[in-house]
């Protein structure tokens, strides 16, 4: 049975740092692969600047695309919105399995998983890698069963500071992987 840790996110757009969290967690977590889950739409987040769904899923692809244990998953694109995990995971077990999912998720997140649809099946049916985030302190103790606090490196980069910069005419080449950033460049995205 294939490990794999399923990586949520709009990636609007994907960057380094959700690169260095995906390599962690497969050298580290006991994963044989990642996917990446691209989210049409959070329902705990505002949609005002999110980018289409199929230049999120492209980026994705072309970032992770020589990375042989990496996979773009789209498969919430084909679910009713808002996304719920549950729902993705149900979808998915069906199609795939031979497969043993672990959820890849924030510490930021952790502290509201109980307000998520359906935590309680989550939690019995899949494992949960917990990634530190800067002012959210957590211990191992508090978290549910089934739930690992990893020592992920803590990188700070978000999406919104990267498209204000793009927006503003920085040249940010390093920051997002490079066939992502010619892609962006070639759209014209975030501008």
């Amino acid at each position: 049975m294939r490990s794999v840790g399923l990586f949520f996110g709009s990636f609007n757009p994907i960057h380094i740092g959700h690169l260095a969290l995906a390599n962690y967690m497969l050298a580290f977590e006991d994963l044989d692969e990642i996917w990446f889950v691209v989210s049409p739409q959070n329902p705990f987040k505002k949609t005002d600047d999110l980018l289409g769904a199929e230049h999120r899923v492209e980026m994705v692809r072309r970032a992770t695309k020589k990375q042989e244990n990496y996979r773009v998953e789209d498969i919430e694109l084909s679910l009713p919105i808002p996304s719920y995990t549950i729902d993705t995971l149900k979808a998915l077990n069906s199609r795939h399995a031979n497969c043993r999912f672990s959820i890849i998720m924030g510490a930021d997140n952790i502290l509201n998983f109980n307000k998520w649809k359906a935590a309680d099946e989550i939690i019995k049916n899949s494992r949960l890698l917990v990634y530190p985030r800067r002012n959210y302190t957590i211990k191992e103790k508090d978290l549910p069963a089934n739930c690992k606090l990893t020592n992920a490196p803590l990188v700070e980069l978000a999406s919104t500071e990267i498209r204000s910069w793009i927006k503003a005419g920085k040249m940010i080449p390093f920051l997002i992987p490079e066939a992502a950033f010619e892609y962006i460049k070639q759209h014209k995205l975030y501008q």
